[in-house]
């Protein structure tokens, strides 16, 4: 019997009652499927807070915060591999303590970010999510890890946002932003995503896993300006439709890759980009949950003529601001259309209709001959987090990052966060792909191209973050 097939006991022994069972929803039955030790689907989340907070009332805050949200406190239940789906149970408390207090000391944070990166939360344990309290000289981060097969960033940060509310003496906590509006598609069709092959970003001269075999992602974090939106007009730009941060983010990351890969050798081609929607509510009826859907945004000028202007090192002004235009035109549109959390092929694959085993073979048969047509990376954005993430004493957070998953064939993710009017851009690659040299040139090489969105000049440098 594997770990994820154990039942999970409490310290008596006893068997942690069951409120309820849930089948799993497609997102989590194809992250279940494709589980890899060597890549573990770890969620990332890093909270920095100015003071620090009461232990006992953080990690009795943080328990009461479960309970307000009861859809966390899953864990898979025991199967067979005949059986038609896999389910969660939900149980009334937690299995085990899921708040820990890391000893201090000048390497406390790098190590529990390499625990995040590394080690999955078991899903056979509810909830599948640990805290880490970490100090740092008079500083604290709260670094949460979620099992990305039951868990998305957005619901890790609804659960903070509950947490803080809780040990800052609120009986309620506060309604965040409401759902995100979608937007009627504008300016003409979307090309559909699998009509070219998208490019992947060139390997790293040494990159592939350390001499010491352990697996995990590498991951670096940028505190940058908030780039300021615009609103084109002129000539160039006979749709008034203003790009937003994330077309720009978008944007940036196309040109990371095409700079990138001519360094590398690598001929241009076109830039496919998963990004994932989030439709639901910020307030305390937020599904708990992976809830987003993704979509996939074609990243490249209309005029394949344009690629010297836009790799040149001095990018194009015009050229930037027209492929911002085509970008924004683009992910409106698909923003728009109604779609299924991984569209209909996952939708199909995931029918209650073959036993889970089966399914199982066939979605890693399917994600093994689609790889030549993922998309060249994934990036999550989920903007001004919506919420004050107040804990009193503790003070307000100063910086929120996040992290995705990377893993390959695709290999990269980059994830951001606007706090205190300031960019949180996260970095993670996979060590098949990228070494940690590498991933430092690459995020230098990313903020160098987000400045040519908004700015002529030279970028800032970001601020450390250890």
């Amino acid at each position: 019997m594997t770990p994820i097939e154990a039942a999970t006991h409490d310290g008596s022994g006893r068997t942690r009652p069951v409120l309820a069972r849930i089948p799993f929803p497609t997102v989590d039955e194809v992250s279940r499927h494709c589980l890899s030790d060597d890549e573990p689907e770890t969620v990332h989340i890093e909270v920095h807070l100015p003071g620090r907070p009461d232990p006992v009332r953080l990690r009795e805050a943080f328990h009461r915060a479960l309970l307000l949200h009861p859809r966390i406190l899953v864990r898979q239940a025991p199967h067979r591999w005949y059986r038609r789906s896999y389910e969660w149970e939900l149980t009334a408390a937690p299995d085990t303590d899921p708040v820990s207090f890391t000893r201090p000391g000048p390497d406390a944070l790098a190590r529990a970010r390499a625990r995040a990166l590394t080690l999955c939360p078991p899903l056979s344990q509810s909830p599948p999510a640990r805290l880490e309290v970490v100090t740092v000289e008079a500083r604290t981060v709260l670094l949460l890890t979620l099992h990305h097969t039951a868990l998305d960033a957005p619901a890790g940060l609804r659960v903070l946002a509950t947490t803080a509310a809780l040990y800052n003496g609120e009986d309620a906590p506060a309604p965040g932003r409401p759902a995100p509006v979608r937007h009627a598609g504008f300016g003409g069709p979307v090309p559909p995503a699998g009509r070219f092959r998208p490019v992947r970003l060139a390997a790293g001269p040494t990159a592939g896993r350390p001499r010491t075999g352990s697996a995990g992602n590498g991951l670096l974090l940028m505190e940058l300006p908030v780039p300021p939106r615009v609103v084109p007009t002129g000539a160039d730009h006979p749709d008034p439709a203003a790009w937003t941060v994330n077309d720009q983010l978008l944007v940036a990351a196309s040109l990371m890759v095409g700079r990138w890969n001519r360094c590398h050798g690598v001929p241009y081609g076109p830039v496919r980009i998963t990004m994932p929607v989030d439709d639901r509510t910020r307030d305390m009826a937020m599904p708990i949950g992976n809830g987003t859907r993704l979509v996939e945004v074609p990243v490249a000028p209309e005029d394949p003529r344009e690629e010297g202007l836009l790799l040149a090192p001095r990018p194009d002004p015009a050229a930037v601001a027209r492929l911002l235009h085509t970008t924004a035109r683009r992910t409106r549109a698909l923003k728009s259309l109604p779609r299924t959390p991984l569209g209909p092929g996952a939708a199909l694959l995931t029918a209650p209709v073959l036993p889970v085993g089966v399914r199982g073979a066939l979605t890693r048969n399917m994600r093994r001959a689609a790889a030549r047509w993922t998309s060249t990376l994934l990036l999550s954005n989920i903007g001004r987090v919506p919420y004050p993430m107040d804990f009193g004493d503790a003070g307000r957070a100063q910086a929120v990052w996040f992290s995705a998953p990377a893993r390959m064939p695709r290999g990269l993710s980059v994830a951001a966060a606007s706090t205190d009017g300031r960019l949180h851009v996260t970095l993670r690659w996979s060590r098949d792909l990228l070494d940690d040299a590498g991933g430092a040139t690459l995020a230098r090489l990313f903020e160098e191209c987000l400045s040519t969105t908004y700015s002529r000049c030279s970028p800032s440098s970001p601020r450390s973050t250890s």
